[in-house]
């Protein structure tokens, strides 16, 4: 079977693909990743095919409207207009590639930033498709959508709000139903704008959406359809031929665990403010520290303090005392494997979910956003992650279960159950 996989945005939108691409071929698929260029070699690397998505996600996020957003975060008013800006580029690049990393499939593999064009290419082209969500996406009672962080209004508003939205834009055209029209009238599809094709992608008990983290960590919502499930992480693949640097192994072995900090692909411009922060911190919580460069280039300042690059999670995490991360979903869940006691920097996205659920796991004190991000704040939380043994505990208590897991092999059991490709619908 020729699987497509097809994702964009930074490397944590990728990364975990990679891994499941593997298992695929593993399976004995036929397995292609749709990804931006900069990430080819990240995908040929497991031994699958790339497929080029348009886009550039590390100049958008260092970009003048990429510094805004971030600095706003998402799920605020004031962040209203640079949010449209950003989400019609991201529209207009993913549906330039869709349809041609599309060809000769058997069936798609979507994740978010693909989503609404590959449910409209798939009906279009005859091809069988699942969407790979990496946090929860369809609403529920029993918690805000990442995607419509609004806590005030209880159950009903955690199960109704994202619906009422995208009724009440249904009845009104935004800037963002434009890019997803012009692909509609692209495949010869009726014109009906993007509020549509999400209420669809929601509710179409035909369309498979897979949520690629751990039910230890957010279970499955009971008031879910069927066909939305929650399966466990895709892990990336590990490195076989990695050795860590002997700057690296020296510095471990000079002392006691240092705490990781790391903010991956987030893209900041305060580089020496955020680095004189981070070094402040650390002397305040009389720790060792290891300090990953990342997309915002971080260095280090001190004796007790390490600066690295690129180094794979899975080493890495299990020989720090704690780990210091932007809480994206792929650090978050490595953090979690690794069974390491977290203290998120929230800054965009999906990241104040993840970073309240790790609190409410116990294994984490607390989190600061980075808007918010002093040097007194998280050295207490630093100090309180690595001087209190119960979060070690818990943190290796749910690392133990997240362990016993096996997420790539829930998506090849759902790809032996998918229909051939059916034609035009």
């Amino acid at each position: 079977m020729k699987v497509v996989i097809i994702t964009g945005g930074s490397r944590g939108d990728v990364a975990p693909y990679t891994g499941l691409g593997a298992r695929l071929k593993a399976a004995g698929h036929d397995v292609a990743i749709a990804a931006q260029e900069s990430f080819a070699g990240l995908v040929r690397e497991v031994g699958c095919e790339f497929r080029l998505v348009p886009g550039d996600t590390r100049a958008m996020l260092g970009s003048e409207d990429g510094q805004r957003w971030q600095g706003r975060g998402t799920g605020t008013l004031r962040a209203m207009k640079t949010n449209i800006q950003m989400g019609m580029r991201l529209l207009e690049e993913t549906g330039k590639g869709v349809v041609s990393a599309a060809e000769g499939a058997d069936v798609l593999l979507l994740h978010r930033t693909a989503l609404w064009h590959g449910y409209l290419a798939a009906g279009a082209m005859g091809i069988p498709a699942v969407g790979l969500e990496l946090f929860p996406s369809v609403p529920t009672a029993d918690f805000a959508l990442p995607s419509f962080d609004v806590r005030f209004l209880g159950r009903w508003g955690n199960r109704h709000l994202p619906s009422l939205a995208m009724g009440v834009t249904s009845h009104v055209r935004t800037p963002l139903d434009a890019p997803i029209r012009s692909f509609q009238q692209q495949l010869g599809l009726p014109q009906t704008g993007l509020s549509e094709v999400r209420r669809r992608t929601v509710e179409d008990e035909n369309w498979t959406i897979l949520h690629g983290y751990s039910p230890q960590v957010v279970p499955r919502p009971a008031d879910w359809r069927p066909g939305v499930e929650v399966v466990g992480y895709w892990w990336p693949p590990a490195r076989e031929d990695w050795r860590p640097p002997r700057e690296l192994t020296d510095f471990l072995e000079a002392g006691p665990p240092p705490v990781f900090i790391g903010f991956g692909s987030i893209t900041r411009r305060d580089t020496a403010e955020l680095t004189e922060t981070i070094s402040a911190a650390m002397r305040r919580a009389g720790t060792r520290a290891v300090v990953q460069a990342g997309w915002s280039e971080l260095s280090a300042m001190g004796d007790d303090v390490l600066a690295i690059g690129d180094t794979p999670h899975e080493w890495l995490f299990p020989r720090m005392a704690a780990v210091v991360h932007h809480a994206g979903a792929g650090t978050a869940g490595a953090g979690v494997r690794a069974g390491v006691p977290a203290v998120p920097v929230p800054i965009m996205g999906d990241a104040p979910f993840w970073s309240r659920r790790l609190a409410g796991l116990g294994v984490s004190p607390g989190y600061v956003p980075m808007n918010e991000l002093s040097a007194e704040r998280l050295g207490d939380l630093v100090r309180q992650a690595v001087t209190d043994p119960a979060y070690r505990q818990r943190a290796a208590e749910l690392a133990g279960r997240v362990g016993a897991e096996d997420g790539p092999a829930r998506v090849i059991e759902t790809l032996d159950r998918l229909p051939p490709r059916f034609g035009r619908r």
